[in-house]
């Protein structure tokens, strides 16, 4: 196996397994694998155990996964290699995911021993100006990425004259060619496209974060309030920095239509910008957990009041469905990051639309 590929492998499985690994220890200490619990019951010797299980057998999983690719595509063909990564990811994905259940389960029957813990006052807490505060960086920074993207449009259709008729359009990793597409506006401007669509999509994302339903601590308010600006603010700059750059990225193979661009220094540009989200990402998520819920903050008291218990519109603890809630976006329970309310018919256009530009655009202008 060639250097190139062990490095892509690396970059592929790691930013993988880490979040997976560790999501236990980055998620609200009011949430325990997708069920709420009161968050003095974080500590409990035997909620710490399970963490630990959950983490030991998922960082098996992943040993397996890595020892089996790593075996089987050593002197095998790009093609072969690039099928056998998806199948491993997709086992790996399947395979924690089902070690999720049987932790949530059985966090569920634990819960189910605690009637104490729903016993104590169930509270909403909303602060009514939280909306007033600066909790996300303004969509207006994407003004950059869209101005990039009009930049290569414009240099591609001046440039028109001078792209080869065939055009590289796939390389491996030895810098050969290995798909070529043929010239017309809309294949040279398929890039150009995708660069607009990914910034929109950025720009929503982006959306989201600002406009997503607040979770606030019932036992804490006021510090729960600011950790989740703090949360926001810091996933907002990293979705604009982290969409900014990827538009830059893809607008350096358009140019190598029209001027002599090193391949393989283009492949390592891309290798250098997903090694980079990747660790920017997970150094994230360790030093903000979910909520904000991992930034400095003052010993939890045993209250008599928890934040209300929601678990019946969670299903499996990870799939909200509550059509009584007018929020379209949420934090996410398990993991880091927001989710969706299935319940919500927005949700699904937004859901449907995504997909289909995704797809569309790609057939519309091949």
């Amino acid at each position: 196996m060639n250097l190139n590929m062990v490095i892509l492998l690396v970059v592929v499985l790691i930013p993988l397994y880490i979040p997976i690994i560790f999501i236990p220890y980055w998620t609200r200490k009011t949430e325990s694998f997708g069920v709420t619990i009161p968050e003095e019951a974080y500590t409990r010797p035997d909620l710490k155990k399970m963490r630990q299980n959950y983490a030991i057998i998922t960082a098996v999983l992943a040993l397996v996964t890595s020892i089996v690719l790593f075996l089987t595509t050593d002197g095998q063909e790009e093609n072969f290699i690039a099928i056998l990564l998806s199948i491993c990811i997709f086992a790996y994905l399947i395979s924690s995911f089902i070690v999720y259940l049987f932790f949530h389960k059985q966090m569920k029957n634990i819960k189910s021993r605690y009637p104490e813990w729903t016993a104590k006052a169930h509270v909403v807490t909303i602060n009514t100006q939280f909306r007033n505060q600066r909790i996300a960086y303004s969509n207006y920074w994407f003004i950059i990425p869209f101005a990039i993207s009009l930049i290569t449009i414009v240099m591609t259709l001046v440039n028109y004259p001078q792209i080869p008729e065939r055009f590289p359009m796939q390389y491996n990793f030895s810098g050969d060619v290995t798909n070529w597409g043929t010239k017309s506006y809309r294949s040279v401007l398929l890039t150009p496209i995708m660069q607009i669509y990914l910034t929109l999509l950025f720009l929503l994302v982006n959306t989201i974060i600002s406009k997503a339903k607040q979770q606030v601590s019932a036992v804490n308010p006021e510090e729960s309030l600011k950790q989740n600006i703090i949360f926001r603010k810091r996933w907002s700059l990293f979705t604009i920095l982290m969409g900014t750059g990827l538009i830059i990225v893809l607008m350096l193979p358009q140019l190598s239509l029209m001027y002599p661009l090193s391949q393989q220094l283009l492949q390592y540009v891309v290798i250098g910008y997903v090694a980079v989200v990747c660790i920017a990402s997970i150094i994230l998520s360790i030093t903000t957990g979910q909520g904000g819920s991992r930034i400095t903050k003052t010993v939890v008291q045993n209250g008599q009041m928890i934040d209300r218990d929601d678990d019946r519109y969670w299903k499996l603890g990870m799939f909200y469905f509550n059509p009584n809630d007018p929020a379209i976006f949420l934090e996410k329970r398990f993991g880091i990051g927001w989710t969706n309310n299935w319940a919500h018919p927005l949700s699904w256009v937004f859901i449907i639309a995504v997909l289909a530009l995704a797809i569309g655009l790609p057939i519309l202008f091949e």
